[in-house]
């Protein structure tokens, strides 16, 4: 796959993305840059939108940022903040910040955001997820204004629940840059 025509900037969520982690293999494989955070384990919303930003504006307005997790909240709060218009974002496995289940740590990221996105979205989400219900998955797809694609049973779309390279994924991230969707 020919991913030249944007700048894919990979943003992972709470604890970062390991080794095995669909994201890491991306970034090895295709040299996608990644959103390099302070603080992975304890994160602070306003900080996590900043590093966002100034990646973003490194790169300007050829970027697509994909996120996971925790980072799909980080995209939607920094459009909110910023208004900047990207060529889109792949939203995997969106977490939502505001059930019990979420795990401690974070500060800043609730109410979970339901503003629409100026810019192309494709939300991927899984039907058991543990962060996230169906329900919810498809009122953030929709408030972002946002493609939903539900894959099923997939967990957390994750290492943990089978997900290595991912080459679905990668469809879609070319489906979305191709404006495909």
């Amino acid at each position: 796959m020919n991913f030249s025509t944007a700048t894919i900037l990979i943003h992972p969520g709470l604890g970062n993305s390991g080794e095995g982690h669909w994201q890491t293999l991306w970034q090895q494989q295709y040299g996608f840059q990644r959103v390099e955070q302070r603080d992975w384990d304890t994160p602070s919303c306003s900080e996590w939108i900043e590093t966002l930003d100034r990646a973003v504006m490194h790169y300007k307005n050829d970027v697509v940022v994909v996120g996971h997790s925790l980072a799909c909240c980080t995209i939607a709060r920094w459009s909110e903040r910023y208004n900047r218009m990207i060529k889109g974002a792949l939203l995997v496995a969106p977490s939502d910040t505001e059930v019990d289940s979420y795990p401690p740590g974070t500060s800043g990221f609730m109410p979970m955001p339901l503003n629409r996105l100026p810019f192309p979205t494709i939300t991927i989400s899984s039907s058991n997820d543990f962060y996230v219900t169906p329900a919810r998955a498809r009122q953030f797809a929709s408030a972002w204004g946002s493609t939903l694609i539900d894959i099923g049973e997939a967990g957390h779309i994750n290492p943990a629940s089978g997900f290595g390279p991912w080459e679905e994924g990668l469809k879609y991230l070319a489906d979305l840059i191709t404006n495909r969707y």
